[in-house]
Order: C-alpha cells, then sequence, then structure tokens
C-alpha cells in the first residue's frame, strides 16, 4: 500500500472497528463461556484453560486495535484478517486496498 489510505477506506474502516470487535468477542465470549463449563475439565482446569485463553485474545485485541490510527489502519486491517476478525468486510473499500490486502494475507508480519 502507498502512503496513507484513501479518505473513503478510512472513514469506512473507522465506523466499522467497534462492530468488528463486538463481533469478535461475541464468538470467543460463547468459546470461554464452553471452557469454563467443559465438564471434561475440573473447576481449577476451567478456570486456568480459560485464563490463558482470555489472555491470548487480549493479545489478539491489542495487535488488532490499540494501534487505531489511519497510518496503521493497513496493518491493523491485514491482523483482522488472520485472526478472523475481519471476514467478508472488505465490501465496499476501495479495490486497491482489497487488492493489497489480499497479496498481503500470505506474509508473515
Amino acid at each position: 500500500m502507498n502512503g496513507k489510505p484513501k479518505e473513503s477506506d478510512w472513514k469506512r474502516y473507522r465506523s466499522m472497528v467497534a462492530d468488528l470487535r463486538e463481533r469478535y468477542l461475541k464468538k470467543r465470549n460463547h468459546e470461554l463461556v464452553s471452557m469454563l463449563t467443559a465438564p471434561d475439565k475440573t473447576p481449577t482446569e476451567q478456570f486456568w484453560d480459560t485464563l490463558e485463553r482470555m489472555q491470548k485474545e487480549k493479545r489478539i485485541l491489542q495487535d488488532c486495535l490499540d494501534r487505531h490510527s489511519r497510518s496503521n489502519m493497513f496493518m491493523s486491517m491485514m491482523l483482522m484478517l488472520r485472526y478472523g476478525m475481519l471476514e467478508e468486510d472488505l465490501e465496499g473499500f476501495s479495490e486497491e486496498l482489497q487488492d493489497d490486502l489480499s497479496r498481503s494475507r500470505n506474509y508473515p508480519l
């Protein structure tokens, strides 16, 4: 991606970040509840396994959302794609941004 994102891409990204976070956490919270009530684990195992998973999810959220700025938008979107936070949400972004993200999907960060 060359330079700053287009204004229309930045506005769209900004407007959808909260919804992306909530959708992602809704799925993860269901998984966490399942972990807390796993019948094959002791209450201690349930607690520690869930805590470990929550710490992992915290890092993912920080990676994707803490640098919420125009200059970091592309990197944040790449991370969101890799973590499953940004799914089929690219429609509406510029073709250039979609192409750049598509090409970058498999590159190591």
